[in-house]
């Protein structure tokens, strides 16, 4: 029981935070999973393997891709994207977590799945606001193909080893928290000098 638990957890971990890379290729790739049956889906989610939801996530991934692409519409996009990231990663956590009543399953996935979904995406986010300031955008397309990469590969291995990917991601999360409050203090202590 307590086994299954931490494997669901980790297993929702990994796959909420690759939301944070992208919001739709993660759900494309746990369709395709729901689909094939690698990825154990409770009842009210199975819809995530059905045909209709493959065939939205992946034209949703493809222009998803494609625009990031786009220097500076890529900054724009993140201002779009953080608050569907978190709803990404809230049903990717939710639909796996064995959790039987309906209010705290929610809650929890929303917690662990939307927690790492956010701070992923608003770490890529910050990433990427720094890249334009240095390069004038053209730094970006190098960002946006990493951040495709993981958003394909975190969820695969994710489902292959939970536990590793698990504890990955909450260094990541760990990482990308502490990045931000070190950020945000040194603009408020050289703010400060004037």
């Amino acid at each position: 029981m307590h086994r299954e638990w931490i494997t669901a957890v980790c297993l929702g971990l990994g796959l909420s935070a690759s939301c944070g890379f992208r919001v739709f290729v993660p759900m494309l790739v746990a369709s395709v999973a729901g689909k094939l049956g690698y990825l154990p889906l409770h009842d009210e989610f199975l819809w995530l393997s059905s045909w209709p939801a493959i065939i939205c996530f992946a034209s949703a991934s493809f222009f998803e891709i494609l625009a990031y692409y786009i220097p500076f519409f890529d900054n724009f996009l993140d201002s779009i994207t953080t608050p569907l990231a978190i709803l990404a990663g809230t049903v990717m956590a939710t639909s796996i977590l064995p959790v039987d009543q309906d209010l705290w399953k929610w809650v929890s996935g929303f917690i662990i799945g939307g927690g790492s979904a956010a701070t992923v995406q608003t770490g890529m986010g910050f990433l990427r606001l720094m890249s334009s300031k240095t390069s004038a955008g053209m730094g970006n397309k190098y960002l946006a193909t990493g951040e495709n990469a993981a958003s394909f590969s975190t969820p695969i291995l994710s489902m292959l080893m939970p536990f590793t990917i698990g504890i990955l991601t909450i260094a990541l999360v760990i990482v990308i928290i502490t990045m931000l409050f070190r950020t945000a203090a040194r603009n408020n202590k050289n703010n400060n000098k004037y």
